[in-house]
């Protein structure tokens, strides 16, 4: 049976701040634990029986397990439809190196709001092997259990940061790559194989402060390029179409 204790700690952490002083984050459902267990152990599990006898020789010795019913498991969980399993992980404390940029492709998101964006935006760097996403401190805590449960395990891989984005941009000597409405064509502009690519808001883009910091601005085309189309992409699909171009461009 899982404690009074236990759901108000659980249920908490639906706060940044609360993350924060606790220093730790929620995941759940048999998918996400699947990714997240052979690189983070949790320091708490509550389970139903079928999934802790299937899963409890992944866990090490020192984790605290419950086993709950499918009541007290909906009562622990903080989505619609609770998924075998609830666990709480300590947060990553990643540690940024300058050089990392100077070495390799790095993503940037200044001010991404949605949860479920943000989520889907470390999957995508995941998937491109991209492994350090700066963030500016206005950007959604990647930690938010809608964002956790949109990554799908790939935060066990990528190193979110967050910091002075304006600040670290004009220190550093890479390209800095960013996408506008009024860029250039990406299937035409030059590319290099490290360097900063910056994402923005989903409401008004790239921030003048770190629009200043750009140094090639990018536009994705739409097609045929006479048709009117819908405004913008999400920020998460122009991720993904902008980090393939990147991948692709080292292939040749």
């Amino acid at each position: 049976m899982i404690s009074k204790a236990k759901l108000k700690l659980i249920h908490s952490l639906e706060r940044r701040k609360r993350r924060q002083e606790e220093s730790l984050f929620v995941a759940e459902g048999p998918r996400l634990l699947d990714e997240l267990l052979p690189l983070m152990q949790p320091v708490f599990v509550a389970a139903l029986p079928a999934w802790l006898e299937s899963n409890s020789h992944r866990l090490s010795p020192d984790v605290e397990t419950c086993i709950v019913t499918p009541d007290e498991l909906h009562r622990a969980s903080l989505m619609q439809a609770p998924q075998q399993v609830v666990a709480l992980f300590p947060l990553p404390h990643p540690t940024w190196d300058d050089t990392m940029a100077r070495a390799n492709l790095c993503l940037a998101l200044d001010g991404v709001q949605d949860p479920g964006n943000m989520g889907t935006i470390c999957r995508v760097a995941d998937w491109f092997g991209i492994t350090d996403i700066l963030c500016s401190t206005d950007t959604v805590d990647v930690f938010n259990p809608k964002a956790v449960q949109a990554t799908m395990g790939a935060l066990a891989r990528v190193r979110v940061h967050y910091l002075d984005l304006p600040s670290l941009l004009s220190r550093l000597d890479v390209p800095v790559y960013g996408t506008f409405l009024d860029g250039q064509d990406i299937y035409a502009q030059p590319l290099s194989s490290h360097g900063i690519i910056v994402m923005g808001n989903e409401g008004n883009g790239i921030s003048a402060e770190v629009g200043r910091r750009v140094t090639q601005r990018l536009y994705v085309p739409n097609y045929p390029r006479d048709r009117v189309t819908t405004e913008s992409l999400n920020v998460a699909v122009a991720t993904s179409i902008v980090c393939a171009e990147f991948r692709r461009r080292e292939q040749q």
